[in-house]
């Protein structure tokens, strides 16, 4: 009887064991410690994956242009989960733009995208970023090669000129003189496009004729003065084209001031809401551009692409941009976008 006992007692002290060691087992597996670490909750970031810090430069802040733009860079940050910086100089001056340089560097920042002012000039201090590790690029207007990776484009230089132009002849019924008010003619994309223009008159249109090449440093008030100025001077001008965002609506305005609307052919590159009443009374003919907001958002695309060690390669599809080009080290955006009394309403940017 007692051996009897003696067994029953083991086997209780068995059961009470096992049961203890399984309950501890049983709260091990449900601690969530483990998963937590390999699968974030919705809104936390991984303890390994890195923020970035993208600084984007434009050639000068405070227009329409580059507000679009901006719209872009922060939509881009959100999306793609990195931190952007968007600050540009109150007159396009690169001395401004190489202070920002120099503030974004001490502030360790990972990437430094910018519209240049300056070709050349922009150089030492953007190679000083490349030294300090930062990725460097550029958007919108272009360096030197040799001082950044990558440069996005919001369309190809060639394809672009040539294409103003020809909304220019086609109002000016490929005859009479011409002139171009530019933004600053150190600002290498804008040069190369006024170059396709000239290119595109003299093969095409040889009954035309450029006046002048002024440049306006992206401010209105100063764009508007040139007009005025070319209509006094050239009483047989014929064409204005603006060949950055504020060139346009300036032209227009003075060839309304000077009641010379359907005498003289306005045509450019701006956004749409800047040219929008000038379309409407034909002050202006024709408006080209791209969306400039899909531009912000490409170029931080691209800048975490490289950040990430990614290729970016011809024919790429970015989301809320579409697909690429890339040729050599230039990114293309697309084609340009030509605006019309006709069509002015559908866009708002």
């Amino acid at each position: 009887m007692q051996l009897i006992k003696s067994i029953m007692v083991l086997f209780m002290l068995l059961i009470i064991v096992s049961g203890c060691s399984f309950d501890s087992s049983n709260q091990k597996y449900e601690i969530i410690y483990q998963n937590d670490r390999l699968q974030p909750k919705e809104g936390e970031r991984s303890a390994i994956e890195k923020e970035y810090t993208i600084a984007v430069i434009p050639k000068v802040s405070g227009i329409p242009y580059f507000n679009a733009v901006e719209e872009g860079v922060l939509e881009a940050g959100k999306d793609l989960n990195v931190h952007v910086l968007y600050a540009g100089p109150l007159i396009a001056d690169w001395q401004q733009q190489e202070q920002l340089v120099k503030e974004y560097i001490e502030k360790e920042v990972d990437a430094i995208a910018i519209s240049a002012n300056d070709p050349e000039k922009l150089g030492p201090i953007l190679m000083e970023a490349k030294q300090k590790g930062i990725v460097v690029m550029t958007w919108d207007s272009d360096t030197n090669e040799k001082f950044r990776e990558y440069f996005v484009s919001s369309v190809d230089p060639e394809t672009l000129g040539r294409h103003v132009m020809d909304t220019l002849s086609l109002n000016m019924k490929e005859k009479g003189a011409y002139a171009i008010i530019t933004g600053s003619d150190n600002a290498a994309t804008l040069k190369e496009w006024t170059e396709w223009m000239v290119i595109q008159q003299e093969e095409n249109y040889p009954e035309m004729k450029l006046l002048e090449v002024e440049e306006s440093n992206d401010n209105p008030q100063r764009a508007y003065m040139i007009a005025k100025e070319l209509l006094v001077k050239y009483p047989d001008l014929k064409g204005i084209i603006g060949s950055s965002s504020v060139g346009p609506p300036a032209a227009a305005q003075a060839v309304m001031d000077a009641n010379k609307v359907g005498e003289i052919a306005v045509v450019g590159l701006s956004s749409p809401n800047l040219v929008r009443s000038y379309l409407k009374n034909e002050a202006i003919q024709i408006s080209t551009l791209w969306s400039p907001k899909k531009l912000g958002y490409l170029t931080v695309s691209v800048a975490k692409e490289i950040l990430l060690g990614n290729e970016v390669t011809d024919n790429k599809s970015f989301e809320n941009v579409g697909i690429i080009r890339v040729k050599d080290d230039t990114i293309i955006m697309g084609q340009p976008i030509d605006f019309t009394k006709e069509n002015i309403d559908q866009y708002d940017f």
